[in-house]
């Protein structure tokens, strides 16, 4: 059983920075995409950044190089740096993997951008 783990979601003013965490554990061969997804209430999902393989990138544009996606294979742990945050990437931040074929969602971390 693998288990995907959000953190380092929080309150943050407008302007600062936050970096969230995905752990993974449990039976792990190989972590093919680990992806950062999104929703803000009354809205989709929406993809913010993935990382493919361990070293291919890819951003969305609202991103507009705010945010740096990176992965520690070591530790089975992805990241998302998030600075310049404004009131619009207020949103619950879901850490999407593909491990050995099979896709796993975590719970999600609240972020709050407000003054």
């Amino acid at each position: 059983q693998v288990h995907v783990v959000e953190s380092g979601g929080g309150l943050v003013q407008p302007g600062g920075s936050l970096r969230l965490s995905c752990a993974t554990s449990g039976s792990i061969s190989s972590i093919h995409v680990m992806a950062w997804y999104r929703q803000a209430p009354g809205k989709q999902r929406e993809l913010v950044a993935q990382i493919i393989n361990g070293d291919r990138t890819n951003y969305a544009a609202f991103v507009k190089g705010r945010f740096t996606i990176s992965r520690d294979g070591a530790k089975n742990t992805g990241y998302l740096q998030m600075d310049s945050l404004s009131p619009e990437d207020t949103a619950i931040y879901y850490c999407y993997t593909i491990i050995s074929g099979r896709q796993y969602w975590g719970q999600g971390t609240q972020v709050t951008v407000s003054s």
